[in-house]
């Protein structure tokens, strides 16, 4: 302690400089600096080559030339404006939600969703969609922040947010399929490119999630029926691949159902996806329920809780915020499984688009560039989930007593 009357000293600044912690870590030894030279130069020598393929000798014209396919597969040219819509929707409420929560994580989304915009916005510039396509979407971002700005300054609750997405969702969805007259109906058969993989995999998270967590309980559940259906259900789905599901509800499912009834193929495709999903879902969340102590249940009896209040208020709150990592990494797999719609359902999400582009004569050889495109698309998508699941992971305090 200090003498009495004199300040307090502030801690002392235990970090590193720049020379002082490349000693520490790249150079501080003989072998751990050959290392790190071997290295880097191995690094910009790839750089370099990779580099000049790129500008020079690339053929980026295949995917300029067919950016509509990539984004929106067969979607009617004419009503490609519908999926604008629905996109500012998105960039609205995104911005809407990133100043009523607050949160690292929803900032981060609602960032990325700007981000993402700017660099289609570019693509869109320099491609056949042209000057119009890349000024609407400037403008989507600019309704971001907008609507950020906005509702910085206005009193909006969390419920009325909450129902604003789910009443969202429903109009995006009626917007996209139409319901006649001025919206003509658009069959999911056409819909593909980066718009289906979109659908299928926020879809699936948010299906897949509840009936996931109702598995978890069901699983641990007093009740043999619902106990023994809920391992069941959970220990077949895990012992199938997904593409394996795919082709059932694509081709075995109809063989169930009575001939006038018919179902869409995104419809069948989404419902394996969500149900193979669900299944790894309570695994996950039935790990996070056995890691809370027993002294949580009794004090919760205790005070009178029933078992719905219990595993509502005291139990399930623990147990998701726990297994957030394991559920961001599960949800991460599930939106680069939506390429196996191609296979098991013969959709043409953004891979099956790519494949059926090199598949023109004109663009034969044209292989890398289009799958280094493809592979920046779901580095983009897979990066945004995994840096929001850290601002959450860190909101929550996951790790940390």
């Amino acid at each position: 302690m200090t003498a009495e009357g004199e300040r307090w000293l502030p801690p002392p600044d235990m970090s590193l400089g720049r020379r002082a912690w490349l000693r520490q870590n790249l150079f501080n030894s003989w072998w751990s600096s050959v290392v790190t030279v071997a290295l880097g130069a191995l690094l910009l020598w790839a750089t370099v080559r990779i580099g000049a393929w790129a500008i020079s000798e690339a053929r980026w014209g295949v995917v300029t030339a067919n950016l509509r396919l990539f984004l929106v597969g067969l979607y009617p040219a004419d009503q490609v404006w519908r999926v604008w819509l629905g996109l500012t929707g998105l960039s609205v409420l995104g911005g809407v939600a990133a100043a009523v929560y607050r949160g690292g994580a929803v900032r981060t989304l609602a960032f990325w969703l700007a981000a993402s915009q700017v660099l289609l916005a570019g693509l869109a510039a320099v491609s056949e969609l042209g000057l119009v396509a890349a000024l609407a979407l400037l403008l989507n971002v600019g309704a971001t922040w907008a609507a950020w700005a906005a509702a910085r300054r206005l009193p909006i609750a969390g419920r009325a947010l909450a129902a604003a997405w789910l009443v969202y969702l429903v109009l995006a969805l009626i917007l996209l399929a139409g319901v006649g007259g001025p919206l003509p109906v658009v069959g999911t058969n056409v819909w593909g490119g980066l718009l289906l993989t979109f659908l299928l995999a926020v879809a699936g998270i948010i299906l897949s999630f509840p009936i996931g967590v109702l598995l978890a309980l069901g699983r641990r559940s007093d009740l043999p029926a619902v106990r023994v259906f809920s391992t069941a259900f959970i220990e077949v789905v895990r012992g199938v691949p997904l593409v394996t599901i795919l082709f059932m509800a694509a081709i075995m499912l109809p063989l169930f159902l009575p001939g006038e009834i018919r179902v869409e193929h995104v419809i069948r495709a989404t419902a394996g996806i969500t149900l193979f999903s669900a299944a790894y879902v309570a695994e996950n969340v039935r790990g996070g329920l056995q890691a809370i102590p027993s002294g949580q249940y009794e004090a919760a009896h205790a005070i009178g809780l029933n078992a719905v209040q219990t595993n509502l208020h005291i139990i399930l709150p623990q147990a998701l915020r726990s297994v957030i990592p394991a559920n961001v990494g599960l949800f991460i797999s599930l939106l680069k499984d939506t390429t196996l719609v191609t296979i098991g359902a013969g959709l043409l999400e953004i891979l099956g688009i790519g494949r059926a582009v090199l598949a023109q004569p004109e663009w034969f050889g044209a292989q890398m560039e289009v799958y280094l495109f493809i592979a920046a698309v779901f580095f983009v998508l897979s990066y945004t989930l995994s840096q929001a699941s850290y601002r959450l992971e860190a909101a929550l305090g996951v790790g940390k007593r």
